[in-house]
């Protein structure tokens, strides 16, 4: 979604992060990405909890989708970062339009699905 901030701030989209970590792992995890939007902690859960965002499987966190996505961020001189959190949480996506409807709800089968950003994009072109 970096790559297109420049599109989403265009386009007066705010973005912001939720995490349900705490505020030393947020902290953290903001600093160690050079997050540049607003991290908001749900310490619990609630935000997850109301978009289905509940825990996955054991397989849906260890399968094969989720070693694909490491081995392509290996393949692109990435690093793997050891999780200090709960890693059956599931995560998502949601967006909501300026009038509080949502136009797109996606709960992440696993850490590796997420929808494409064109689709994100899509959703917010006139």
């Amino acid at each position: 979604m970096r790559e297109q901030e420049k599109e989403f701030i265009g386009r007066n989209v705010k973005i912001a992060v939720v995490t349900f970590e705490n505020d030393f792992f947020a902290r953290s995890y903001a600093e160690e990405t050079s997050l540049a939007w607003p991290l908001l902690v749900d310490a619990t859960r609630e935000t997850y909890r109301k978009y289905g965002m509940f825990t996955a499987s054991f397989w849906d966190v260890w399968g094969p989708k989720t070693w694909w996505a490491y081995a392509k961020e290996l393949i692109k001189g990435g690093e793997l970062r050891k999780s200090e959190g709960d890693v059956f949480q599931r995560g998502g996506d949601v967006l909501i339009d300026p009038y509080g409807i949502v136009v797109l709800h996606h709960v992440g089968a696993g850490p590796a699905d997420r929808p494409a950003v064109e689709v994100v994009l899509e959703k917010i072109r006139p």
